[in-house]
């Protein structure tokens, strides 16, 4: 990172109430890494009309890896280059994201952008999965979803994409949770935050 330059998170909400606890937990990781001194971009894809549906002209060409994708995509991949710290914001609904973060992980972390390189371009970049489950903890470890859906993040997306400092955090409980899931987002952020160890 160039001297005196302010890191930048990517924040990702993925929910379509402004007023649910998946929004809260976006807008306390946002005070967080402001508190921090990173300058905050939070994308709410409801928000700004993100369209999830995959079209012709984002559908990835195989044998052309510099397609010229949208320009509502090459939008997103600006917002996407411009950040350090990428971290989706999302409730588990059927054990997976919702549509519209799929959909945008589909359309913008697109061949030859996220994939297809020898050298990755998001390679340098961290990234934090914030997910909010309405299982208990135990029973959603209980189950196997716990490896299921940090295997489809962490490795089926991140590390597939070169982002090897990856990380996936579920927030358990949630319909019942209340502040305790701020909290436990404070420590999410914060373990993110913290120095790396020396030797």
């Amino acid at each position: 990172m160039p001297e005196g330059r302010r890191p930048q998170v990517l924040l990702v909400l993925a929910h379509p109430r402004s007023d649910s606890l998946t929004a809260q937990v976006a807008a306390r990781a946002a005070d967080r890494f402001a508190a921090a001194g990173y300058r905050v971009d939070l994308l709410d894809l409801h928000a700004e009309g993100f369209d999830p549906r995959m079209t012709p002209e984002d559908e990835p060409d195989w044998q052309h890896r510099d397609k010229t994708y949208s320009a509502d995509v090459r939008a997103h991949m600006r917002r996407i280059e411009a950040a350090d710290v990428i971290v989706p914001v999302f409730p588990l609904w059927w054990f997976g994201p919702p549509a519209v973060l799929k959909g945008w992980i589909d359309r913008v972390w697109n061949y030859g952008f996220a994939y297809g390189r020898s050298r990755p371009g998001l390679a340098a970049k961290r990234m934090l999965w914030l997910g909010l489950s309405s299982y208990p903890a135990a029973e959603f470890a209980e189950l196997g979803w716990d490896v299921t859906v940090t295997r489809l993040l962490k490795a089926g997306i991140s590390e597939f994409c070169g982002i090897t400092d990856a990380s996936v955090v579920l927030l358990h409980d949630s319909l019942a949770a209340g502040g305790r899931v701020l909290d436990e987002t404070d420590r999410a952020i914060g373990a993110l935050l913290a120095p790396a160890p020396v030797g």
